[in-house]
């Protein structure tokens, strides 16, 4: 049996996608198979097909990523669960949040579907149209000079995460400041801060992260800036769709990306989905608040290894595993059964 004290459950955010993600456990796992149908059903496509067949720059678009990761990262926790592993505590980064709502009972598994796929598609139509008017306002349509001028992310490295936020503070000054579109976005790591901003934010951010001691600022190849006021437009366009879902009471405790700490309510929970849009991932105060009830582990559930890096950089002794195919799960069972 797996040991008492408790699991934690960690489900991935977008990036995490890979072609033919999570179909060892719909092959596996009567529960993982259910959990595929459910998401074919609400998605109208054929899931597993999809993710067979599609590359990875497919898979990458923002709407097909966000139900497809939720529906691999609900696999596995259904799998987990025939295994008789069921978390203590969980929590989500970005996206992740929703499959960790669906796992604490706060929304139904097919209603998480339905909003991953509504959320997806709102913040992918808020992107295209930030770069479409930045491609037509501000480079007279040249695509090549347009996308180098999008917004976007970049992660800073070798900096601790409050001289971050204070530095970009420091910087905003008024309304002329060059960086007055630079927000922190994904507090990932002691050791690494995600930040948001206008293509000029973030190229000027560049510099002065460096000499203020960076060891590297790396832009990502991400779709748009997220988790900050860029996407104000696609918070917008998904609150009715939020609002007319019911959202219970957590029956397990669950953290929150804008706050760092525990969800009590439904209510809190769907203001705080709203926010998580615009709003920047606390994600170390999230490591903290869990790494705190003293689990016996913390288990990604879903497909890649982000999160077990990020908890590993925290120092903890609380091990982490992955939990996104049947190899590293049942590994997993065997190194913490008694």
């Amino acid at each position: 049996m797996v040991k008492s004290k408790g699991i934690v459950f960690l489900f991935p955010g977008q990036g995490a996608q890979y072609p033919g993600m999570g179909l060892d456990m719909a092959d596996a796992s009567a529960g993982a198979k259910d959990v595929f149908a459910a998401a074919s059903d609400i998605l109208g496509l054929d899931l597993a097909a999809l993710i067979r067949n599609s590359d990875a720059e497919t898979l990458k678009r923002t709407g097909i990523s966000q139900p497809a990761i939720s529906a691999v990262s609900l696999a596995a926790a259904a799998f987990l669960k025939e295994q008789g592993i069921v978390p203590a505590a969980c929590a989500g980064f970005s996206l992740g949040e929703y499959p960790a709502l669906a796992c604490a009972s706060v929304i139904s598994v097919e209603d998480c579907f339905r909003l991953t796929k509504a959320r997806g598609r709102a913040m992918q139509e808020a992107v295209d149209r930030i770069t479409d008017r930045i491609t037509r306002d501000a480079t007279g349509g040249a695509e090549d000079d347009g996308a180098k001028a999008a917004p976007g992310m970049a992660a800073v490295l070798g900096l601790p995460p409050e001289r971050v936020e204070a530095l970009i503070a420091e910087w905003k000054g008024g309304k002329k400041s060059p960086l007055v579109d630079l927000y922190p976005a994904n507090i990932n790591s002691p050791k690494q801060t995600v930040v948001s901003g206008s293509a000029a934010a973030l190229e000027e951010a560049k510099k002065r992260f460096m000499e203020a001691g960076a060891r590297r600022v790396l832009r990502l190849a991400v779709a748009g800036p997220f988790h900050s006021p860029f996407m104000k437009e696609a918070a917008e366009t998904f609150a009715p769709v939020l609002e007319q879902t019911a959202f219970a009471d957590p029956g397990i405790p669950l953290f929150s990306n804008v706050t760092g700490g525990q969800v009590h309510t439904g209510a809190e929970a769907k203001s705080l989905a709203l926010r998580q849009i615009v709003e920047g991932v606390r994600w170390t105060a999230e490591e903290k608040a869990l790494a705190e009830r003293k689990p016996d582990a913390v288990l990604e559930t879903g497909p890649g290894s982000v999160l077990q890096g990020l908890w590993r950089d925290t120092g903890s002794e609380i091990p982490a595993y992955g939990a996104g195919t049947v190899k590293e799960i049942m590994e997993f069972f065997d190194a913490y059964s008694v």
